[in-house]
């Protein structure tokens, strides 16, 4: 069967990845199609149109995309209606994908759609929560989500979190001696995370070398862009014990914490038994918008499934160099608190094999095509 799966993120790549292994588990003769960029294509995908840069941070930057990104949804639309899949997986990316599914359906487009990771997990909101539901099936990997459906009268499936079954968690860690420590730092994928992340986590780190003479720092970057961007800063402020990898993955292997910009990757530290200190910071006007829009004690996933600080979390003005070199220092000297609330969090994210079904129905979903 033909499965078109459309994201905007590297995240969404993640999980859209994760779901077409599974699925191919089950439909040895799958064909996979796409909005994406360099991991889908890697997993086989035939990637219709490349996402990189589609991400915005923040409201203020994203308007200056919707022209370009409304006149792409519409030539998707287009073309999925004149050679329908058997099954449309929209994952997050709510501003493109959500508008996608309501202009098929307008289009008269009757096949199914699986809304993999609907917008909004912790937002609850009732306009947008219908909207999903009226033209997609909704997918959820959070419980709160799910509930928050339900108590609506909405539809929506939940088989846990399909994270939990790519992240095996690593034994308990001992405390590094007190002069080293091996951390990874994952400063975002966009290129306005990395404006904004790199020239205070260089400088925490810099700080951190004063009282752990010994330790190193290993950056995972999100794609070739950047991993250019991280050596430039590297180069520019001459930072020693400093080395980039491909990917978060590989710089979380090995870790003894990490310093991570609050998004999936904060998620898939926690899940591998990573010690984390989270960060993140947007422009003022950015970062005012945000703060109207979201009320949330906690804006890290393993903070608010847990409904506790169990990472130190930094945002905007609070991010400074001395405070998260300060916390990283903390959570190098006792890296088991944060391990033990990881297994919880581990248990309430729902089953292991919560891929294994959240595959099992979107091959079922699949047959149900016309």
């Amino acid at each position: 069967m033909r499965y078109f799966f459309a994201t905007g993120e590297l995240s969404g790549e993640t999980s859209a990845v994760l779901l077409s292994g599974a699925i191919r588990q089950l439909d040895e003769r799958a064909v996979f199609e796409g909005l994406g960029s360099e991991r889908m294509r890697s997993a086989g995908f035939n990637v219709w149109r490349d996402t990189r840069g589609w991400g915005s941070m923040g409201v203020v930057s994203a308007l200056a995309k919707v022209p370009g990104l409304y006149a792409i949804m519409l030539q998707v639309a287009l073309r999925l209606r004149q050679r329908p899949p058997d099954l449309v997986v929209l994952v997050d990316f709510g501003a493109f994908n959500l508008r996608l599914a309501r202009t098929l359906r307008a289009f008269g487009y009757r096949e199914p759609i699986l809304y993999f990771f609907p917008p909004g997990a912790w937002l609850d909101n009732p306009k947008q929560a219908r909207l999903v539901a009226n033209s997609t099936v909704p997918l959820t990997p959070f419980k709160h989500q799910r509930d928050f459906y339900r108590s609506l009268g909405l539809p929506v499936h939940w088989f846990g979190h399909p994270l939990t079954a790519a992240y095996g968690m690593r034994a308990a860690r001992a405390a590094p001696p007190a002069g080293a420590g091996r951390i990874a730092v994952l400063p975002g994928s966009r290129a306005g995370e990395l404006r904004y992340h790199l020239p205070a986590l260089l400088a925490a780190f810099e700080i951190l070398l004063q009282s752990r003479p010994n330790a190193g720092a290993i950056f995972g970057a999100a794609d070739s862009a950047a991993a250019n961007a991280i050596r430039r800063e590297i180069h520019a402020r001459q930072v020693a014990n400093v080395e980039v990898v491909a990917g978060g993955h590989a710089a979380l292997l090995g870790a003894d914490a990490a310093w991570i910009a609050s998004g999936t990757a904060v998620l898939e530290a926690a899940l591998m038994g990573v010690a984390t200190v989270a960060l993140y910071i947007l422009s003022a006007p950015q970062a005012r918008i945000a703060r109207r829009i979201y009320r949330g004690a906690y804006i890290t996933l393993p903070n608010i499934i847990l409904n506790a600080e169990v990472i130190p979390e930094y945002m905007q003005e609070a991010a400074t160099p001395q405070r998260l070199a300060a916390a990283m220092n903390s959570v190098l000297a006792d890296p088991h608190s944060q391990y033990v609330a990881f297994c919880e969090l581990r248990e309430r994210l729902g089953p292991p094999d919560a891929l294994a079904h959240c595959a099992r129905f979107a091959v079922g979903l699949a047959g149900t095509s016309c």
